[in-house]
């Protein structure tokens, strides 16, 4: 398929697929040749600068609050807008791949928002791509119902979640869709698919097009997405500041603008979510060099680490100072058939969010429906019937740089049981990641992009600083492979195995996995595109 813009040629070398003309339409394509048209310059521009940045960072710049935006922080006037129809109470939300199951079950799960994840949750094939964006599409239409040929039925029931979208991040292409022969931005694709097929659908609903902004590191690329929200409204006639966009504080550089990436969006801002799992990958990848950055193993971090509750109280100030909303971090378990465990984990769960709900969140995520009510309990006995608590300011909160650095206090070495896990999650994952699965249980926890990379970089930490020996890192490899070889035989054991070996186990750190692997086993073209 190809359309002409005035002068692009856009292509669509996707393999085809059932209803994909439905969302790759003449119309859909020309939105994003149009998006692309004024914004490819600048996306490559902050991905420069993410760049000049770590190199700066790794020769030993410290990592401060930045003095050139010392004024708006130190305004006290300034405001974000108040929250959107359907925004006001956030309590519980739910994260999950857009396929039509998970769909179903998360707007039907008690939750107030569902956040649709085409990013670290989804595997992303040119299936899974556009298959998510006819899930959307169709749950707005309310036509996703459907019966399984087992026979088990999946219907919308009449009090759903509202939905907000998360793109890809800014350093992924997709390579299946191409003006003038180079591949267009991911974050544009899936952004402006969903913008151009379901913006109107969803204000027309009593909503409206709501976003998450996954890995951003600094207010350049908040500005960026703002730029985008106003070109994309005033294009498609949508009222500014109808959209909608929460960010997920989830690198450590993001950590210290977190006022102002909310002062470049103040008109769409709808708060920051505290992205625990990425925020822990992003520390090791910035810092991993450095032996006063040493996490110990990833089971025995948790939110109570000073580092952290550093960076989540000062998201909570940060936020209810600009009357917005402050999300607390994913609960990953997920219910199995061991009583026991289940209900140690639900302890777990609970104490995560009553200290969440206790310092001044205003809800928080759950990976799974079977969390919600837990979740939901907690933020009702402290909320009651409140939508939020924004009148908490936190002004006893007092954070400085080196609070947010403090990773020294928990140092411990790692465990071989720590290390045995790194290996069996980042293995796992990536089979199932090039299979096209991007959300899979392992071990009672539901495992993501984003748990992928702690394992794989904290195994390159240890290697980095002689904590681990390689050769014990390729003997549980090995072993590994061949205990997923032997349970499935579709498992791409080999394929995963070099994946691992190609991004944990070499001198220099890949910042991500995915682009790599996405271009080299992911992108399907077809032979002949028309």
């Amino acid at each position: 398929m190809s359309i002409h813009a005035p002068t692009r040629r856009v292509e669509v070398l996707g393999t085809p697929g059932d209803r994909h003309d439905e969302i790759l339409t003449p119309g859909a394509l020309d939105f994003i040749t149009r998006l692309d048209d004024a914004f490819h310059s600048r996306r490559l521009e902050v991905l420069k600068e993410r760049v000049r940045r770590s190199t700066h960072l790794a020769g030993g710049t410290p990592l401060v609050f930045p003095l050139a935006t010392r004024a708006i922080r130190d305004d006290a006037e300034w405001r974000v807008a108040p929250p959107a129809p359907g925004l006001t109470d956030r309590r519980v939300e739910i994260t999950g791949p857009p396929d039509r199951r998970t769909a179903v079950n998360a707007l039907n799960s008690g939750a107030r928002v569902w956040m649709a994840d085409l990013e670290d949750a989804t595997s992303p094939t040119w299936e899974n791509v556009i298959g998510g964006q006819l899930t959307l599409l169709d749950v707005i239409e309310r036509r996703i119902d459907f019966t399984t040929p087992e026979g088990k039925e999946y219907r919308l029931g009449p009090d759903l979640a509202t939905i907000m979208v998360r793109p890809r991040g800014w350093h992924l292409l997709e390579e299946h869709l191409e003006i003038d022969g180079r591949p267009v931005s991911a974050s544009l694709v899936d952004f402006g698919l969903y913008f151009f097929h379901c913006a109107q659908r969803q204000i027309d609903a009593g909503h409206g097009p709501y976003f998450y902004l996954p890995k951003l590191e600094n207010r350049y690329e908040a500005r960026l997405w703002n730029d985008i929200f106003l070109f994309a409204q005033e294009l498609l006639g949508i009222p500014r500041g109808t959209v909608r966009a929460a960010v997920l504080i989830e690198t450590i550089t993001a950590a210290f603008e977190m006022e102002e990436i909310l002062y470049q969006l103040r008109e769409h801002s709808a708060g920051l979510n505290a992205g625990r799992w990425d925020y822990l990958f992003s520390l090791i990848k910035t810092f991993g060099h450095r032996t006063d950055f040493q996490l110990p193993d990833r089971s025995s971090v948790t939110m109570t680490a000073p580092f952290l509750r550093a960076y989540t109280e000062l998201l909570v100030r940060t936020c209810h100072r600009r009357g917005a909303h402050a999300i607390g971090g994913m609960a990953a378990h997920v219910p199995g058939k061991d009583a026991q465990a289940h209900s140690a984990a639900l302890a777990r769960v609970r104490l995560d969010k009553e200290r969440e709900a206790e310092d001044g969140f205003d809800g928080s995520w759950v990976a799974h429906p079977g969390l919600v009510p837990v979740c939901r309990e907690v933020f009702d006995n402290v909320l009651g019937e409140r939508p939020n608590q924004l009148e908490r300011t936190r002004e006893d909160v007092e954070v400085a740089a080196a609070d947010l650095l403090s990773v020294r206090r928990i140092a411990a070495p790692p465990t071989s049981e720590g290390l045995r896990s790194n290996v069996t999650v980042a293995l796992r994952y990536f089979d199932a990641w090039l299979r096209g699965r991007g959300a899979v249980a392992l071990n009672g926890l539901m495992e993501d992009a984003a748990t992928a990379e702690i394992a794989r970089v904290q195994i390159w930490q240890w290697l980095r600083h002689d904590r681990v020996e390689r050769s014990a890192v390729l003997t549980l490899l090995d072993a590994e492979c061949e205990a997923l070889a032997e349970e499935d035989p579709r498992a791409l054991a080999t394929e995963a195995r070099d994946l691992f070996v190609d991004t944990a186990l070499t001198p220099h750190l890949p910042a991500f996995f995915t682009p790599e692997a996405y271009t080299r086993h992911l992108v399907r073209r077809t032979e002949t595109p028309s």
